[in-house]
């Protein structure tokens, strides 16, 4: 499974900004997330929709402002942000996630739960 992210750049606070990831590759991916990463911080998760049902779930910092969505014609996967704060500012991954196996916390959130990565967008956000 491939994956490229595109769609970072420089914002200012309360801007809206779309990020895509495009995904390809013959594995079925069951789920696709949005993870980020801030300057000195570890890695975290933001959005993850499933491929099968398009069930949705968010990390609490971001719910409400960024919507997960697909577009299984494109094989694109969208993260739109909006009211962005300084505190997004982080580079962003898409990963994919191919196991159908059963999580123990039932949506994939962890970076373990992904197999596959893309290369990062970085989203800027100054105030």
């Amino acid at each position: 499974v491939q994956l490229q992210a595109s769609g970072g750049g420089l914002v200012q606070d309360g801007d809206s900004l779309r990020l895509s990831c495009t995904h390809s590759g013959r594995t079925f991916r069951s789920y696709l997330g949005w993870f980020r990463q801030a300057p000195g911080k570890e890695r975290e998760f933001v959005a993850t929709i499933s491929a099968i049902d398009g069930f949705t779930y968010y990390s609490d910092s971001v719910k409400g402002r960024f919507t997960i969505s697909g577009d299984n014609a494109k094989n694109t996967v969208y993260l739109q942000m909006h009211s962005l704060r300084p505190e997004d500012t982080a580079v962003y991954y898409c990963a994919a996630r191919v196991s159908i196996a059963t999580l123990a916390a039932g949506i994939p959130t962890t970076l373990t739960d992904y197999e596959f990565w893309g290369q990062e967008t970085l989203v800027t956000v100054s105030s």
